[in-house]
């Protein structure tokens, strides 16, 4: 798990600034576990010697764009937002890594290039998406061979070593330091996303109160239920 930042503890009557801090976005910050532990080694190595087509994927918040950063930081990948794929020529990103995220939105003419693009040597195409690319629907039939044969690595919800991760990073940023019984008393009640997490700590954060296992409890009971704050 995570180190957080050393932060001196504040008195009980101090009301705290709406203070956030950047904590680090490389691999040093991104937690492995066994909900993410598949992806995380099927990219260590990657592109190294295959190259081609590879996905991760899995629902919202798990931390696959994260994941797909860092991969794209450490073999300097150009990273393309799927609905800028179709104003890019394809032909300049020939034998280059391409990190392309989200996925699903990249029509199928662009999307089609892009694989065959990432067969050229020092090519690859890293592809973010929910679901895996077999199962996505396609009208090109040479398309559908192509995503066919892609292979894809699945991660889960986060557990519960990386959703602590992530709440204690999120109250980090903050300059908050909760009592050491709040984050395990949250694990059982939030959503399993990285949203969730953002979501309660900013709700805690806007009472300008000491965060305690009470406190957390207050909001959690006070209507606030992950189907309103952590969609």
């Amino acid at each position: 798990m995570m180190n957080a930042m050393t932060i001196r503890p504040m008195p009980a009557d101090q009301m705290r600034l709406p203070l956030q801090r950047d904590l680090p976005d490389g691999a040093e910050g991104f937690v492995t576990s066994d909900c993410n532990r598949a992806a995380v080694e099927a990219l260590e190595d990657w592109p190294n010697l295959i190259g081609g087509a590879m996905a991760i994927c899995g629902p919202a918040g798990c931390g696959k764009s994260r994941l797909a950063q860092i991969w794209a930081e450490r073999v300097g990948a150009v990273a393309i937002h799927g609905a800028e794929a179709a104003s890019i020529d394809p032909l300049e990103l020939e034998g280059r890594p391409v990190l392309l995220d989200p996925a699903r939105e990249v029509d199928d003419e662009t999307l089609f290039h892009l694989i065959n693009l990432a067969q050229a040597p020092g090519g690859a195409l890293l592809m973010v998406a929910r679901s895996a690319p077999s199962s996505w629907s396609v009208a090109l039939p040479d398309l559908r061979s192509r995503l066919d044969a892609v292979i894809s690595v699945p991660m889960a919800a986060p557990d519960d070593a990386v959703l602590a991760a992530m709440l204690e990073a999120r109250f980090a940023e903050r300059g908050i330091r909760p009592q050491k019984d709040v984050i395990p008393y949250l694990l059982r009640r939030i959503d399993r996303s990285a949203a969730a997490a953002e979501a309660v700590v900013e709700t805690l954060d806007a009472l300008h109160k000491p965060v305690t296992r009470a406190l957390a409890r207050d909001v959690m009971d006070d209507g606030h239920e992950t189907s309103d704050l952590f969609d």
